[in-house]
């Protein structure tokens, strides 16, 4: 009992290897740069009282438009004589606290328009929507001068007036989001659960969209300073003699051939600063997304990475269709290292069907996804074995030969259908788009294929069926569409991921009566993963169980069904439900 208490209180306070959100945010190594960048540039900036730098409005008419590197202005002078390096530290300094100022001032009531408007919808919707329209009619900069006009010249009327134009910006796409969350099943637990409309904007919805809130916040940052500058170009927003980077390029233009340094300077630092503002945002938004927290912020690429440290020296049986050996698949996240395929062997031969059985989690559908590489990277990646089609090597295949492989020699039927499909195009698009990667082949020749296919599998009415959308179709007839989408180019080997577990018993039966019909017309080999030896018993030749990412049990259907060797494979058995029986 000591013993077990012990343990429980080290696993507590055992600290997770799921890298921190400030290392995630240092591997991006342009966010890193700009990070660098801007808090040198704050640093500056705020200790701007404390450096030793000359009175930045102090003019010297003796010194006047001094050349950089010239004795005690390292920078040089402006017309006046005003050292420029001074004039640049305070400058920017005004600068970025405008800047930042009016973005936080835009971010936070354009965001809670769009918060409010998405959630509440109706009239609410259309009057905040109508006001932000009526802003969004006007250029923004025409009214942003406009503004200022109204208001008077002056830096802080131009902070209020780029504040107002760039608010429909945050409002409107805060509102489009929310419109898409707020009717999302997640919310509709919260309802449930009997939160109020408050909690649930804040606590429910917020989160979704606060990254979306980081990133234009960072790009608007830019802008803001960019929008300061032109103001302060034409006259409109710092007043002489207070220095902001606009007011320092305006001052110059007049002496652009003469004195270019006067005008690049301010310039180059406007570049800088807005660059690394917008790189920092966009390393701050990868952060804030929960699913780029994978150990590295890229993106999963278009295959998985192959890293093996053994390689099966030859095939076991050459007349298979297809054959894994030794494959090992593991995920990397931070310093751990989770080993979801721990060494598969298995076979297929032409016009068989081999069932993968385990319960959730034993590493069917990665085992699977594996083959053609689609196990998204990071973190996953493959460090041993071969998979071989025919007597080709998968795995050290090129990516234009296994994007070649995908959908014409390799196909595969996932388990859920409608996320599967695009929801914006028609069943025909996608059947015809799947037809011509693979196929040179006419417009109505592929939608003449397309209707013969949805034939073959048993749709009723192909031609009409061609133009509806998938959200159109039931469960069971999405399903049907996505194996005649594997069939489309004759494919040697159909991966099967739980096809059937979202459907009711009566379209599971028709669905696996199809396929078995389909394989034995074809003599495609079928690879079908399932969790059910029910399922296994209508339509697998042979068995394969799989438990903590092995394989623990192999043999024909019968075999295993009348005389399960591992106690694993008799306890998924035992699962299964008997009529009559307790």
């Amino acid at each position: 009992m000591t013993e077990a208490v012990s343990t429980a209180a080290v696993a507590k306070h055992r600290k997770s290897s799921r890298p921190s959100s400030l290392r995630l945010l240092l591997n991006n190594v342009l966010a890193t740069t700009g990070l660098a960048v801007l808090v040198l540039i704050i640093i500056i900036a705020l200790v701007a009282p404390l450096l030793p730098l000359p009175d930045p409005d102090a003019t010297t008419p003796a010194d006047r438009l001094l050349r950089p590197l010239s004795d005690g202005h390292l920078l040089g002078t402006d017309a006046l004589g005003r050292d420029a390096l001074s004039r640049l530290v305070w400058g920017t300094r005004v600068s970025l606290a405008v800047g930042i100022s009016a973005t936080l001032i835009a971010a936070f009531f354009g965001s809670l328009i769009g918060l409010v408007a998405g959630y509440v919808g109706g009239r609410v919707d259309a009057l905040l929507m109508r006001g932000i329209d009526m802003v969004m009619a006007f250029p923004y900069i025409l009214l942003a001068l406009a503004i200022v006009a109204a208001l008077g010249p002056g830096l802080l009327n131009a902070l209020y007036a780029i504040a107002v134009v760039n608010i429909p910006f945050f409002a409107r796409n805060i509102r489009g989001i929310t419109i898409g969350l707020s009717r999302r099943e997640f919310v509709d637990a919260a309802r449930l659960s009997g939160k109020s409309n408050a909690s649930i904007l804040f606590s429910e919805i917020l989160p979704n969209v606060l990254p979306v809130i980081i990133i234009t916040m960072s790009t608007t940052i830019g802008w803001m300073i960019l929008e300061t500058a032109g103001l302060s170009f034409l006259g409109l927003g710092a007043q002489p003699p207070q220095a902001d980077l606009g007011s320092m390029l305006g001052e110059g233009r007049k002496i652009l051939f003469t004195a270019p340094h006067v005008s690049i300077i301010p310039g180059l630092m406007i570049f800088v600063l807005v660059m690394s503002i917008n790189l920092l945002g966009d390393g701050v938004r990868d952060v804030l997304d929960p699913r780029l927290k994978s150990g590295a912020l890229t993106r999963p690429v278009a295959r998985t990475t192959v890293e093996r440290k053994e390689i099966p020296e030859e095939r076991k049986h050459p007349d298979s269709t297809l054959e894994v050996s030794d494959l090992k698949t593991e995920f990397q996240i931070g310093s751990d290292i989770y080993r979801a395929v721990g060494g598969i062997d298995l076979h297929l031969k032409p016009g068989e069907c081999l069932g993968i059985v385990g319960e959730s989690g034993s590493g069917k559908s990665v085992t699977a996804m594996s083959l053609m590489g689609l196990v998204p990277t990071p973190p996953g990646r493959i460090t041993s074995g071969a998979a071989w089609l025919e007597d080709e090597d998968l795995f050290a295949a090129s990516d234009e030969r296994i994007r070649q492989l995908r959908g014409a020699d390799v196909a595969h039927v996932f388990q859920d259908p409608l996320s599967t499909l695009h929801p914006l195009f028609t069943i025909g698009d996608q059947l015809t788009e799947a037809l011509m990667a693979h196929r040179p082949m006419k417009r109505a020749e592929a939608n003449a294929r397309a209707a013969e296919l949805l034939r073959l599998v048993r749709i009723t009415n192909p031609a009409e069926r061609l133009k509806s959308y998938p959200h159109e179709l039931s469960g069971g007839m999405r399903q049907r569409v996505c194996i005649a989408m594997a069939l489309a180019n004759d494919a040697k080997v159909i991966i099967a991921d739980e096809p059937t577990t979202a459907l009711d018993v009566t379209v599971q039966a028709q669905i696996l009566s199809l396929m078995d019909a389909l394989r034995r017309e074809s003599n495609a080999a079928i690879l079908f993963i399932t969790h059910d030896f029910g399922v296994v018993s209508a339509i697998c030749d042979r068995v394969a169980v799989m438990y903590a990412g092995r394989i623990v049990e192999t043999g024909t259907t019968r075999e295993v069904l009348e005389a399960p060797a591992h106690p694993y494979t008799r306890k998924l058995i035992d699962c299964v439900p008997v009529l009559g029986a307790p």
